[in-house]
C-alpha cells in the first residue's frame, strides 16, 4: 500500500515539475496556481484514494507533499525586512482547511455511499457485505 502511495506522490511531483514554469511565473495569480494544483496535481496523487488505508505514515507523507507544493505556490512571508517560509498553520488557512487528507476522506465517504446504493447482485456490493464464517487462529502458525 505504501509503495502505491510513493508512486502516486512521485506522479504528483512529475505533474508539478511538468508545469513548473506556470508555478514560477509572476504573471499568474496565486489563486490560478492554487486552482491548477487542485485540478491537476491533487487528482493525480489521490487517484484511487478510496481504497487507501490512511495510516499515520501515509497521512504524514501526503501532508508533507502538499505543504511542499503550497510553499512553492505561495512563497515566503516577509516580516521586518526578513523572509521566512510560511508555517503549516498559515498554509492551512490559505487553503481554507481543505487539505489532501480531508479530500481523500471525502472521496472514501462518497465511494461508500456509492456501494450502499448498488444493487445486491453487484460483485462489489457482495464483497462489501460478506461475512466470514470462521476466524483465523491467533498467534504464529505451528511449525510443521
Amino acid at each position: 500500500m505504501e509503495e502505491e502511495i510513493k508512486k502516486r506522490i512521485a506522479l504528483g511531483n512529475k505533474a508539478f515539475f511538468a508545469n513548473k514554469k506556470i508555478f514560477q511565473s509572476k504573471l499568474i495569480s496565486k489563486n490560478a496556481k492554487l486552482k491548477l494544483y487542485f485540478l491537476v496535481i491533487r487528482p493525480a496523487v489521490t487517484y484511487v484514494c478510496e481504497a487507501w488505508i490512511l495510516k499515520e505514515t501515509i497521512t504524514n507523507r501526503l501532508m508533507v507533499f502538499e505543504r511542499k507544493i503550497l510553499r512553492k505556490i505561495f512563497g515566503p512571508t516577509y516580516e521586518n525586512g526578513s523572509c521566512r517560509i510560511k508555517t503549516n498553520q498559515q498554509l492551512d488557512k490559505l487553503i481554507k482547511h481543505k487539505n489532501i487528507i480531508k479530500f481523500a476522506r471525502v472521496q472514501r465517504l462518497g465511494w461508500y455511499g456509492h456501494i450502499e446504493r448498488m444493487q445486491e447482485t453487484r460483485m462489489v456490493k457482495a464483497i462489501h457485505s460478506w461475512k466470514s464464517i470462521s476466524k483465523r487462529p491467533t498467534g504464529r502458525p505451528k511449525i510443521r
